[in-house]
């Protein structure tokens, strides 16, 4: 067993905790970084089109770009990484004070770090045919819209010839632009929600551009097959419920499933990490530390981001948290913050006066005006002007010291969005 001893752990090498790891390694703290790939970039790696890095770096980057960019500045800082290693288990250190992380890898065997901080920056994974219950036969041919993203773009394999996709998450529509080009005929994008889950531009530039007919509204509520798919039963839904006597078939031998992600939280919760209902990922305080002290999150283990470039400004906010910990720094009293009417969820959970507060907020309309409302004591103390909201776009919030006022009042913050 090799043992180390750092001021922090930073588990995950994705966006979040690159992003982690170089803010910390800036303020002077010594990191170790674990990640289960052979090498760091997370899902980036795999997301060979364009559109990242527009708000971070200023111009738009393919995924693999975006990882490299950030890798390098990290590869410059003395952050000690391992990779090909898997964190299995996390305890409380013998002293009382810092944390234990047990990590297993070919080359090192046991890594056991003691630490007196820990990052969680584990990502999400998807969700499967067995989370949305979809009946059926068991053929061979389905596949998350990630890992036929990873077939096709890293290992070269063309997972299908006709496909319906189920869900309209981003991977989904993107994988339905990529199959397209690859040759394959995307028969059905199919989405049981009223609108799309996934980014208007993604809607337009790998749907309409290619002329893919997306079902709003609508399910997959058999699939058919005996050793590959054959076709699937199509219905569509009113009221809530499917109106079978309107359902259709669309034969193909793939489908691909984007219905969501999940924050790979199993390791946090061994630790005894407080999840949030709304997301799956940790509850947290104004400084990103959830209730174990010492123990903070970001990126998409703390909940699923639109954009990698709010992932990479949240981890490093959460980095200058940990170092300000780590010195001794403590939140002055906190509040909490509280979803309004319209919001699904508002992440951070708590407020500090202390000190500024960024928010992330997920609506749940879409209407092309509304009014975002921040109210504290029942008393509107911000607006902001939104032309258009949806589900699959993050809203962000800053507050200062001046917004929140002299100090008088001290109850919950209610963030809600208007329909105007």
């Amino acid at each position: 067993m090799r043992q180390e001893h750092y001021d922090v752990a930073v588990i995950g090498g994705g966006s979040a905790g690159m992003a982690a790891a170089i803010s910390l390694a800036q303020r002077g703290k010594s990191v170790v970084l674990f990640e289960r790939e052979e090498v760091l970039g997370g899902i980036l790696l795999q997301c060979i089109h364009n559109g990242f890095g527009l708000h971070h770096f200023k111009e738009e980057l393919t995924g693999p770009e975006y990882a490299e960019r950030v890798s390098k500045t990290l590869e410059e800082l003395p952050v000690t990484v391992f990779v090909g290693s898997t964190v299995m288990h996390m305890e409380e250190a013998h002293a009382g004070e810092g944390k234990i992380v047990y990590a297993y890898s070919r080359e090192h065997g046991i890594v056991m770090a003691e630490v007196r901080a820990v990052v969680l920056a584990m990502g999400c994974r998807e969700r499967n045919r067995g989370n949305i219950g979809t009946p059926g036969t068991r053929p061979a041919g389905v596949y998350t819209a990630g890992l036929a993203q990873r077939l096709v773009n890293v290992e070269g394999y063309i997972p299908g010839k006709e496909v319906v996709i189920v869900g309209s998450g981003d991977i989904g529509l993107i994988m339905a632009r990529r199959m397209t080009w690859v040759g394959a005929k995307v028969k059905a994008v199919v989405e049981i929600q009223p609108y799309p889950a996934g980014l208007t531009r993604n809607i337009v530039q790998c749907l309409n551009d290619f002329s893919i007919p997306l079902y709003l509204s609508h399910i997959v509520s058999e699939i058919h097959g005996k050793n590959r798919v054959e076709a699937v039963t199509i219905t569509p839904m009113v009221d809530g419920m499917p109106d079978t006597q309107r359902s259709f078939r669309v034969d193909c031998d793939t489908v691909l499933l984007s219905v969501g992600l999940v924050p790979d939280n199993e390791v946090s919760k061994k630790l005894g990490v407080q999840l949030n209902p709304e997301t799956n990922g940790a509850l947290v305080d104004s400084r990103l530390m959830t209730n174990v002290p010492g123990v903070f999150a970001c990126g998409n283990v703390l909940h699923v981001h639109d954009l990698v470039d709010f992932v990479t400004e949240e981890s490093t906010r959460c980095g200058e948290y940990v170092a300000e910990y780590l010195d001794g720094v403590r939140p002055a009293a906190q509040h909490r913050v509280v979803a309004g009417s319209n919001v699904k969820y508002v992440l951070p959970n708590w407020y500090d006066r202390s000190h500024d507060n960024r928010f992330y907020l997920r609506p749940m309309v879409v209407k092309n005006r509304a009014e975002l409302q921040v109210r504290l004591d029942g008393h509107v103390i911000k607006t902001k002007v939104l032309k258009h909201v949806q589900p699959s776009e993050m809203i962000a919030l800053a507050l200062d010291e001046k917004d929140l006022g002299d100090g008088a009042a001290q109850g919950d913050l209610r963030l809600e969005i208007a329909i105007v």
